[in-house]
Order: structure tokens, then C-alpha cells, then sequence
């Protein structure tokens, strides 16, 4: 059996230049930037002593419907599909970018007939074998690697920030369809009082105990709280069709689900918050996708800064003809270098440096709104608890007024004035009770998002192409 000496000087020369080359990767060496934060947070942090971590969170909220809310819109997300497809799709250019470092071999095979007039026709067959090799001298190829493989790492993180962000918009769209059934169930409780007094008026102006003024003011008010049932019960419509929109289930479906539990707003679990910021920026998958893109930049200006430099490549070739038993071979290196290019090789330099720059102010930017989110989230939540503490004593307090209001005016010793004036504090009242136990939760909801929603540093990534998971 024939036996060419091509296949071990390659491998030969191979071996050599990649052991002399391995530690050669000219450009800046990559050191992830530490966020510039203070040493604690200035707004009021949560203190409770049922306060727990990030981790299933949801499931404190001891609610089955939002749970599986939650489960859908994961399972079914057109959002998190797209985030799974960008990673899929880094890993593909992290691959082809890594084949750039390997040798690559073509197989070829042919066979002619042909003849002359007078001769024997005459068949030629032949096989054939070309290699090739860029030989990474300055870390070109590696650098791009580098690059390729810390954005494989953001489009991860990007996956796990819009998982979180979904989840957040889902409770917080819940939470409110809760609070607006609870709102729309006052709202239908006024217009059926106001109902009865409108009547009750109409009948005394008739009798003539009232005045007619009495009789258009009872009426006035009927209108106008009719208006705002309609209104209350179309906005908790839309809230509706906004669960349908990020679950993917019908409307039958959800409200059945929905009916199976309680109708008040969910009470979640209180957060713990570290003390110190820099802990929780570390949670925030949006900041490691900014911190990966930033250490692509940097890997990228080494990668332009090699093409500065000569490339050398190898090649060989073998030529086998069967019919003639004949061997042909071809083996050697080539360097070449650019002596004039119009200054696009330093261009390039200077892009991927402004590059870098540019990602640099990104992930500084994206670290104090971090810290904006959390520090907001938490003076909202302090101040929402505060005040609805406050708002659901006054109601109460509204609510005896206008019973006692309402007492007077049927015995005789109060203007209906007075009775619509006590009516629409007390409403005003309830309704900023409701509104504000639904901020209060939306504010936990949002603290949570803030805080990274449980997310931690190299966490994988547990979905399948279509975002459900396994």
C-alpha cells in the first residue's frame, strides 16, 4: 500500500507551530470592571420577619392561578423563543469561528473518457486530497473566539432578563385584573345604593316632600355612577385581554382557572434585600449581558489588532491516478502581509476600541439604572405600605360616616346633598383602599424584578426551542 510522506510533515509542522504558537494573543487583556456604588442603600429597606430570599418566590404568594400563569406564558413566550433563538444562533458563530483555528481538508474525486479519432477511447480516474491551515500566529482567531463565546454568555443572560421581566409582567397584570374586580364590585355596590336613592328621591318629589332640585341631583348621580361601573368594567376587560396576550390561553380558560381560587389580591411573601448594592447588581442578569458584551469588545480589538500583523498559512495537496499508478504531492507555507490597505486595517483598530468605549458607558449606564430601579422600588414600597395603612383606616371611618349619614337622611335630618357628599367620600375612600393593597403588591413585584428575580451568575439556560420548559 502506497504511503505519502505529506499527511506527517503536516501533522509534523502542525504540532510544532502550534505548541511554539499556543501563548501568542496580542491585544488588551480583559478584567470585568467592578461597579462604582455606595456602600449601602440610601432608601429605607423592607424589615419584616417572615422575609425571604428570591428563590420560588412565587410560590409565596400561595395563589395556583398566578402560578400557572406564570407556566404558560414561559411555556408559550414568542419573547423567550426569540431569546433562546439568539442563542443558538452565538453558539453557531462561536463554532464557525472556533473551525477558523483548524486545519481544513477537501477529498476530491473524478473520472474522464475520452479519445482521439483512430485511437482507443480511454478512461482517466483520479483522487485527491487538499489541506490547509492558518496558522493563528498573532491570536486573531482566538481573539474572535474570545468574543464569540462571551456573547454566547450574554445572549444567556438576555434569556434569563426576559424570563424575569415576563414573569413580573404577568403577576403585576394579574394582581391588577384582581384589584380591578375587587374596584368593579364597589363601584356596582354604589350604583345599586344610588339606584335606591334616586328612586326614593323621585318618589318624594312626586309626593312633594322634596324639592325637584333634590330629583335631578339624585339623577345626576345615578348618571354619573353608572359611567364609572361601565368604564371600571371595560378597563378590567383590557386587563383581561392582557392576560390573554402574554399567556397564549383563551379567555374561557383563564377566567376558569381564576374562578377555581380567591377573588381578593394576592399577598406575596416580603423580600429580603442585601445590604450591600454591590451584591445585588451581581443578581442582575441585565448587567452580566452589558459585563459579556463589554469583554466581546475588548477580545474583538485584539483580533483587529492581529491583522496588523503577517499570516502565515500551510497547504499541501495529493494527486492520486489510478489508471497510471501515479502519485503527485505538494506541500508548503505561504506568509503574506498587507503593505497598503488605505488605513482600513487601522480603522478597524480605532472602530473596535471606540467599540469597546461605547460598551464601557453601556454597562456603567446600565449599573446606575440598576441601582435607580432598586433604590425607587424600595422608597415606593415604604411609602405605599405607609400610606395604605392610613387609607384603609379612613376607609373604614368614611364608611361609618356615610352609614350614619345615610340614617339621618332617612329619618328626615339630612339634605341629600349631604347624603352624595358622604357617598362619594366613602367610595373615594374604598377605591384608594383597593388601589393602593394592589401598589403595594405591584411594588413587591417590582423590588423583585429589580432585584434580579432570583437569578444567579451561571445559571443554565432550561428551555427547549419553543421557550417551554422541560
Amino acid at each position: 500500500m502506497y504511503k505519502a510522506p505529506l499527511p506527517r510533515a503536516l501533522s509534523a509542522a502542525c504540532a510544532a507551530l502550534t505548541l511554539a504558537l499556543a501563548g501568542c494573543a496580542i491585544g488588551p487583556t480583559y478584567r470585568a470592571p467592578a461597579p462604582a456604588t455606595a456602600a449601602t442603600w440610601h432608601a429605607p429597606a423592607p424589615h419584616d420577619g417572615n422575609a425571604v430570599s428570591l428563590q420560588d418566590w412565587w410560590a409565596q404568594f400561595n395563589d395556583a392561578a398566578l402560578t400557572q400563569f406564570i407556566a404558560w406564558a414561559e411555556a408559550g413566550s414568542p419573547t423567550l423563543t426569540q431569546a433562546w433563538a439568539s442563542i443558538e444562533k452565538a453558539r453557531a458563530t462561536l463554532t464557525t469561528t472556533r473551525a477558523g483555528a483548524l486545519p481544513s481538508v477537501t477529498a476530491s474525486a473524478g473520472a474522464t473518457r475520452g479519445g482521439t479519432t483512430g485511437t482507443a477511447t480511454t478512461t482517466t480516474r483520479s483522487a485527491g486530497l487538499d489541506a490547509s491551515w492558518e496558522v493563528d500566529l498573532f491570536g486573531r482567531v482566538r481573539r474572535n473566539a474570545e468574543a464569540a463565546s462571551a456573547r454566547v454568555e450574554a445572549r444567556e443572560a438576555d434569556w434569563h432578563d426576559a424570563r424575569v421581566s415576563l414573569a413580573a409582567e404577568v403577576a403585576d397584570t394579574y394582581v391588577q385584573y384582581r384589584a380591578c374586580g375587587l374596584l368593579a364590585d364597589a363601584y356596582e355596590r354604589e350604583l345599586d345604593s344610588v339606584a335606591k336613592t334616586e328612586a326614593t328621591t323621585a318618589t318624594m318629589v312626586q309626593a312633594g316632600f322634596t324639592a325637584p332640585s333634590d330629583g335631578a341631583l339624585a339623577r345626576a348621580s345615578l348618571a354619573s355612577s353608572r359611567s364609572t361601573a361601565i368604564n371600571q368594567r371595560a378597563q378590567c376587560a383590557l386587563l383581561l385581554k392582557s392576560l390573554v396576550y402574554l399567556t397564549g390561553r383563551d379567555e374561557p380558560e383563564l377566567l376558569a382557572t381564576m374562578a377555581a381560587g380567591s377573588t381578593a389580591v394576592p399577598q406575596p411573601a416580603h423580600l429580603s434585600v442585601d445590604s450591600v448594592p454591590a451584591q445585588v447588581l451581581r443578581q442582575r442578569p441585565d448587567l452580566a449581558s452589558l459585563e459579556r458584551e463589554l469583554a466581546a469588545s475588548s477580545a474583538e480589538i485584539g483580533a483587529a489588532q492581529a491583522d496588523l500583523y503577517p499570516s502565515l498559512s500551510l497547504s499541501g495537496a495529493i494527486t492520486r491516478s489510478l489508471g497510471q499508478s501515479l502519485t503527485t504531492w505538494s506541500f508548503g507555507p505561504a506568509l503574506s502581509m498587507s503593505l497598503f490597505d488605505g488605513g482600513a486595517r487601522r480603522a478597524a483598530v480605532d472602530s473596535a476600541n471606540a467599540s469597546y468605549t461605547s460598551a464601557l458607558a453601556g454597562y456603567q449606564q446600565g449599573v446606575r439604572a440598576a441601582v435607580r430601579e432598586v433604590e425607587n422600588a424600595l422608597v415606593n414600597l415604604d411609602s405605599t405600605r405607609q400610606r395604605a395603612t392610613e387609607a384603609h383606616q379612613a376607609a373604614e371611618e368614611y364608611r361609618r360616616y356615610f352609614n350614619a349619614t345615610e340614617a339621618n337622611w332617612r329619618a328626615g335630618t339630612a339634605s341629600l346633598l349631604s347624603l352624595e357628599d358622604a357617598r362619594r367620600s366613602a367610595l373615594s375612600a374604598e377605591i384608594t383602599d383597593l388601589t393602593l393593597a394592589q401598589s403595594q403588591v405591584s411594588d413587591w413585584i417590582a423590588l423583585y424584578k429589580a432585584l434580579g428575580g432570583g437569578w444567579t451568575p451561571g445559571a443554565a439556560v432550561t428551555t427547549n426551542k419553543n421557550g417551554a420548559q422541560p
